[in-house]
């Protein structure tokens, strides 16, 4: 955007100002977040059985049930990274990722755009943690995920789009 100017620099993100037309002619200063992307990664095990993570999130003071997912670098592909994140957080290596769709997790603050990848044909490996990751990956029947999603134990939107999608696709035939 031309009008966008940023006026803070994080490790992952900036903030910006941008003038934005209102409905009556004027315009309004308004502030947004500037994020790279992120990938999302729905590991299946096996054709019933996929890999969440219990992930401690320190913003919240919370540990979640989580899909593997992580930041983009500038310019990095989305399928090497779902590629990268997915080894970083569980061990796994996938000999398939297929791109089920893009979302858009806050669009009214945030220009964050999740691409979420099925990984298939997995072999076990050992993860590599960054530093600040305190995350332990667990395999889940498809129906005990979803059910965690029925009991109020996941509360993470992109698990819960990731897991959604799925669940429509095996409804009508095709997982």
């Amino acid at each position: 955007m031309s009008n966008r100017e940023i006026f803070y620099s994080a490790r992952k993100f900036q903030v910006a100002r941008q003038t934005v037309a209102l409905n009556d002619g004027t315009t309004s200063r308004r502030e947004l977040i500037v994020h790279p992307g992120a990938v999302v990664i729905m590991p299946w095990v096996d054709a019933n059985h996929l890999c969440l993570i219990r992930n401690y999130r320190w913003v919240i003071d919370r540990t979640l049930f989580e899909l593997p997912a992580g930041t983009l670098s500038p310019g990095e592909d989305p399928k090497q990274a779902a590629s990268r994140e997915l080894a970083e957080e569980t061990g796994y290596c996938a000999g398939r990722l297929e791109k089920l769709l893009a979302f858009y997790p806050s669009p009214g603050i945030l220009t964050e755009v999740m691409h979420l990848y099925a990984a298939e044909q997995l072999t076990p490996g050992e993860p590599h943690l960054e530093l600040d990751e305190r995350i332990e990956a667990e395999v889940f029947a498809c129906d005990e995920a979803l059910g965690l999603i029925d009991s109020g134990q996941i509360t993470d939107a992109k698990t819960l789009v990731g897991l959604l999608v799925v669940e429509r696709r095996r409804k009508r035939g095709g997982a």
